[in-house]
């Protein structure tokens, strides 16, 4: 199957960007498996078949694109927006609409919470524009049908499910004043034709998309997401993302776990170039693959509920992680990986420092080792969230759906209720 591996690897880093190291070939031999299973094709007719039409190359791209996503996903992000929103507002006037992106936007569970948390903010639906953006028709079916089971509500506050959704046997359906401000359509980020119109949009979320890019690709996408952004907007990336983002020279804003940066001045700014188009969110790890965290001041990455383990009255392993997470923000991975071995040293296991190297190798798409660390930080504390969370993203994004619910479940309370990054 190698030769047919490699064919269908090369044709999905045409089509969406995809760098395979990032999700691991099992996950590419799964979606081949699938495909090959559904046609009843050997691998020759298949890759005739692959060569010559886009509806297969389409679906070829929905085996791959496994969506992780649920709502209000790193809610300091979704604070920071309502604050910069209604300062917007106050600013020129309820006129000129507040517009704002959601891509990759999944199965809607990300631009349905930022219209319900503008709504919540006092704004009407006339002055907002979402649009929300996905390469996977399936996902965007989805979303259109507005409706959710129980693995989209994992944030520990879910008052919004109670003013915006009817409960339907098992599932909840989004009502029609929310799915009034969405605007649905398919495209690809790194598809050179792919237009959204001339203005700027305020604000732009593209979570946990960059991580599946090489290096390369993620500059070429980057410098298009800068040129969607108005001159004053924002961008909201995925915590394992938002150390290159830095890297790059985009100013990051002062606030915890918000993930959000400015756009750089003109000069600054990348060269206009063609791009490619992406996969859906997964794992943030996956918009996802999944979730990755900050802390204050100017942290990049962060565990967004995470505890550490590190006993309180211990302040010299405080301070140690607190150097990993100053190093890991400023984009000095290297020299943050460097730390996490001289703490482990010092001062022994924790869940913390193990969470924090696996975020790391995370960000460096050494899959592996993160979950190695990911698994080491949970049997030292269980129901650690962000491990929780980052683990079941991995093993969605590589095909276990199984493993991957699991660990969700175990986001659970012990009441039921879910909580959740």
């Amino acid at each position: 199957m190698l030769p047919m591996l490699e064919h269908c690897e090369q044709l999905l880093k045409t089509l969406i960007g995809l760098d395979i190291e990032a999700i691991g070939r099992s996950a590419l031999e799964r979606a081949l498996r699938e495909r090959l299973e559904a046609l009843q094709l050997g691998q020759a007719a298949y890759g005739a078949l692959l060569e010559g039409s886009a509806a297969e190359q389409q679906a070829l791209v929905e085996a791959i694109v496994v969506p992780e996503t649920w709502f209000f996903r790193y809610p300091e992000a979704f604070a920071l927006l309502a604050e910069r929103a209604r300062a917007l507002r106050a600013q020129r006037g309820a006129l000129q609409p507040v517009r704002i992106l959601s891509l990759p936007c999944s199965t809607g569970e990300e631009p349905y919470s930022i219209a319900m948390c503008l709504l919540d903010a006092g704004f009407s639906a006339v002055e907002l524009r979402v649009d929300a953006v996905d390469v996977s028709l399936r996902a965007l079916d989805a979303a259109a049908t507005a409706r959710y089971g129980a693995n989209a509500f994992r944030s520990a506050d879910l008052g919004f499910r109670e003013r915006y959704f009817r409960a339907d046997g098992s599932s909840h359906v989004l009502c029609d004043a929310v799915r009034g401000v969405v605007n649905f359509r398919p495209g690809n980020l790194l598809d050179a034709s792919f237009a959204l119109g001339a203005a700027g949009y305020d604000f732009v979320f593209c979570r946990n998309l960059l991580i599946y890019f090489d290096r390369a690709t993620q500059m070429q996408a980057l410098a298009r997401l800068e040129r969607w952004l108005a001159p004053e907007g924002l961008l909201f990336v995925g915590p394992a993302e938002a150390g290159m983002i830095r890297q790059q020279g985009l100013p990051a804003l002062e606030r915890a776990q918000s993930f959000a940066f400015a756009r750089r001045a003109a000069a600054m700014a990348p060269a206009s170039a063609p791009v490619p188009a992406w996969p859906v969110a997964r794992p943030a790890v996956a918009a996802g693959p999944t979730p990755r965290a900050v802390a204050p001041p100017r942290r990049a990455f962060a565990p967004a509920m995470a505890t550490p383990s590190v006993p309180a009255a211990d302040p010299a392993a405080q301070t140690g992680l607190a150097q990993i997470e100053r190093l890991a923000d400023s984009g000095r991975t290297a020299e943050a990986l460097a730390a996490c071995a001289r703490h482990l040293q010092s001062f022994g296991p924790s869940a913390a420092l193990f969470y924090w190297w696996g975020l790391l190798c995370d960000g460096e798409r050494r899959v592996a080792d993160a979950e190695g660390y990911y698994r080491k930080a949970l049997y030292l504390e269980p129901r650690h969230p962000e491990a929780l969370a980052h683990l079941a993203a991995l093993l969605a994004a590589r095909g276990d759906q199984s493993g991957a619910r699991r660990l969700q479940q175990r986001l659970k309370p012990e009441g039921g209720r879910h909580a959740g990054p």
